[in-house]
């Protein structure tokens, strides 16, 4: 499965968020957009699942622009972890993780046992099972995101679109959220927050700043000390594990400078 974006472009009246945005994901990669507040990351996002219509441009799924699909068919190709997750009805938790098979029911046809099976085992992936009774808003927010994970995997799509939902967890349920998404083995793009999860986990990185992408390629390539400054306005040191590979980004605070 592909999605790309061609030359997105939204406007908020006058203030013009997103600047002609390419982006690409497909071959099953874990691709990262990262940028500072306000650079356009969840903007982008959301014209992907379609919260946010572009004022122009195009969001293609497979070569077909998203608008020549119904929001049925969307769903069943793609599936939306989101950061905030809020509700006016107490759902018990199988029941919050069943209307991940919407898309794939006709109007007010009832669960069968299938879709009972695949519910159980998204909350089996997600190490919620024993949860299964218990009323939503009962949980805390890292069980609650894992719960909005295991509904998005019933809905058993061919990709993911994470909307920076590890944000307020703990970095314990940050790790399980992402290792849990990385095993799945399908195309999947998040705004992230934190650079050293990015490194961690991206194949690719967009790096946005004032709804422009100014850099794209691995880790590696993208997170520079001179990207971070230029991007951030921080001073840091990037390390290099030889052996692993891996990136480890440690800020240099300014009054360490004075």
């Amino acid at each position: 499965m592909e999605i790309t974006t061609n030359d997105i472009e939204i406007y908020f009246g006058e203030n013009q968020i997103l600047k002609g945005i390419d982006i690409n994901i497909s071959n099953k990669q874990f691709i990262g957009i990262i940028g500072p507040n306000g650079s356009g990351k969840s903007t982008l996002l959301k014209c992907i699942y379609r919260i946010l219509k572009p004022s122009s441009g195009i969001v293609k799924i497979d070569s077909k622009s998203i608008h020549e699909l119904t929001m049925k068919e969307t769903a069943k190709k793609m599936g939306v972890v989101a950061q905030h997750n809020y509700h006016n009805f107490d759902f018990s938790v199988q029941d919050m993780v069943l209307m991940g098979r919407t898309p794939h029911k006709r109007a007010l046809e009832r669960d069968n046992e299938e879709d009972y099976k695949i519910m159980y085992n998204a909350l089996e992936k997600v190490g919620m099972i024993d949860f299964a009774k218990r009323n939503f808003n009962s949980l805390s927010g890292g069980e609650q995101q894992r719960i909005i994970l295991a509904r998005a995997l019933a809905q058993e799509t061919e990709s993911l679109i994470l909307d920076e939902p590890t944000n307020h967890l703990d970095i314990k349920y940050q790790l399980q959220l992402l290792d849990i998404v990385k095993s799945l083995n399908i195309e999947v793009v998040s705004a992230i927050h934190d650079l050293n999860i990015a490194a961690m986990y991206c194949d690719k990185i967009y790096v946005m700043k004032n709804g422009k992408i100014v850099a794209y390629g691995t880790p590696q390539e993208v997170l520079t000390e001179k990207l971070i400054k230029d991007v951030y306005e921080v001073d840091a040191k990037v390390n290099l594990d030889e052996e692993t590979g891996e990136l480890n980004i440690i800020y240099r605070p300014n009054y360490k400078s004075n």
